[in-house]
């Protein structure tokens, strides 16, 4: 197995690897301890069927059903990301995010399997939070060190609904679900039980506000923090081509879907895993 670092702030891409084979425990060590350090792991020209991609999840840990986009009765795990090429809506994850963090127990990671890819476009941005954390000017650490944010699953509730034009795969997604309306609270800092790193874990999809604040306190701190956690010099940029495959540590970034290749399709399926639970990230009493 080779490594090459997709930026210097995150991401690897490993080489010399085929996955269609049963993974070794030497192996599957190896790949969770890069993705311990690189937080992105993509793996190029793999073509995994169904069952293969289940294998390689496992290893990282359970296989979870998306609550929101479940697949197929027989993988219900696997949540088929669609867009059609005459789908002119929004792209699902057409946004900044880390996955279903208005969930009590979000997934601490996922991995994606490209199935059919345009001629160009539909690239994935992935943020280094852990990067971001360390760039957060003193004063704005204090705020939220030792305080939790709340989440709430606006695109699949009510009082937050997109508009409907907006709203993507519909008729593949759950929405209007009043308990995605509820609020939860997790840490606004995670630290990472094996490297020691602290993480930024707010994002402008899901995060509606700081504890013991309001919304309208809390927005101008919010609004800093979304643009801080996205600047260039924490991110990388994934182009897709057919058989990749990508792996991410939700707790430890955000990612966003762009949406700029009308009048092509695209395909991705994805298994989302419960390695870890938030409470081994956090710090926060």
């Amino acid at each position: 197995m080779q490594m090459t670092p997709i930026t210097g702030a995150v991401g690897a891409e490993l080489s010399g690897l085929d996955l269609k084979h049963p993974i070794s425990a030497d192996l599957a060590q190896d790949l969770r301890k890069v993705l311990d350090q690189y937080l992105v792991v993509v793996i190029r020209n793999q073509g995994l069927d169904a069952t293969q991609h289940r294998h390689l999840c496992e290893i990282f840990g359970n296989p979870l059903i998306n609550p929101y986009a479940p697949g197929p009765q027989a993988h219900p795990e696997m949540t088929f990301i669609i867009k059609e090429a005459d789908d002119r809506s929004g792209v699902f994850g057409g946004g900044w995010h880390t996955d279903l963090s208005f969930l009590e127990q979000p997934p601490s990671g996922s991995v994606l399997c490209a199935l059919e890819v345009p001629p160009y476009g539909g690239d994935t941005l992935f943020s280094n939070q852990q990067a971001a954390w360390d760039a957060l000017a003193p004063p704005l650490r204090e705020v939220l060190e030792h305080r939790n944010a709340i989440h709430v699953g606006k695109p699949y509730g009510i009082k937050w609904a997109p508009p409907l034009e907006e709203q993507s795969m519909r008729g593949a997604t759950r929405r209007n679900d009043p308990d995605a309306d509820r609020e939860r609270f997790h840490p606004a800092v995670l630290t990472h039980p094996v490297t020691g790193r602290q993480a930024l874990y707010i994002n402008p999809t899901y995060t509606l506000r700081l504890d013991g604040m309001s919304e309208a306190e809390s927005r101008p701190i919010l609004e800093s923090l979304f643009q801080h956690s996205v600047q260039p010099e924490f991110c990388c940029r994934i182009r897709w081509t057919k058989g990749m495959v990508v792996i991410w540590d939700n707790f430890s970034t955000q990612h966003y879907a762009v949406n700029d290749y009308h009048g092509y399709r695209r395909e991705l399926r994805r298994i989302a895993f419960s390695g870890r639970e938030i409470t081994d990230f956090s710090n926060t009493p």
